[in-house]
């Protein structure tokens, strides 16, 4: 009865419009293919609905730390948007007060020469022309007494150094620090320059405390303590103390 009834079902639909045979060859062919298919999808993973979730979770959590990276870019852009106009008012400031110090008429430079003409430039840039106070460079002109204005590079040596003392004490009578170490600094001065270098460096003493590092003995004597280094053999530094009251004026 079953078949029969399978059958008449079968007439009936043959008797719709549309209706066409197929084609059992093609059909198993098609279906042989299709079985191929599946097996190459090798075994079905039943976790894969647990995974669907657990990466659609990550997915929101990267979704999220893109949003915080993108804030704190934005954070980052406006910070340095704002630190670099305080940058160069501070800057500004500073230079001023330094370029004061070093080149006014009663700036460092001429102290330390007994007289001449220095200053301060900011270097332009090649291409524009224009001065950008965070990026140019900064240029040292000097004119000691009796000789034309030249940059620093041009001078002799004991010039460029008392002109980096001038710069250096320029500096430092903008914002003193308790300690300053200066190595050699005198090394290219005359007498008469060292004494100018020792009458500067008191004018301080006030605010800091100078450990000079010399062999010059102008310097020596206008030191209020004096300790001497010596190497009695080879690599191995001592320490030599001195009486101020053995030492002549000579």
């Amino acid at each position: 009865l079953d078949l029969g009834a399978g059958y008449a079902a079968h007439l009936e639909a043959r008797a719709l419009p549309g209706w066409v045979a197929t084609d059992r060859a093609a059909a198993e062919k098609e279906l042989s293919s299709l079985k191929d298919e599946i097996r190459t999808l090798g075994n079905v993973n039943l976790d894969a609905i647990d995974e669907e979730g657990q990466l659609e979770q990550r997915n929101e959590e990267l979704v999220r730390q893109v949003g915080d990276i993108d804030a704190a870019t934005k954070q980052l852009g406006e910070l340095i948007l704002q630190l670099d106009a305080v940058t160069r008012v501070r800057f500004e400031q500073v230079f001023n007060t330094v370029r004061e110090n070093f080149a006014g008429n009663g700036g460092m430079f001429r102290r330390l020469f007994g007289g001449g003409n220095a200053d301060l430039f900011l270097v332009p840039d090649e291409e524009t022309g224009e001065v950008d106070i965070l990026e140019s460079g900064v240029e040292i002109r000097a004119k000691p007494p009796g000789k034309e204005p030249r940059v620093i590079s041009q001078l002799s040596g004991g010039e460029k150094t008392m002109t980096a003392v001038a710069l250096l004490m320029s500096i430092f009578k903008s914002k003193p620090s308790p300690f300053c170490i200066l190595d050699e600094v005198d090394a290219a001065l005359d007498e008469a320059n060292v004494e100018r270098f020792c009458n500067v460096l008191r004018e301080f003493l006030s605010e800091s405390h100078f450990i000079v590092i010399t062999h010059h003995k102008r310097t020596m004597q206008s030191c209020d303590q004096l300790y001497g280094i010596t190497m009695p053999q080879r690599g191995v530094s001592k320490r030599v103390s001195v009486r101020f009251e053995q030492v002549g004026k000579d």
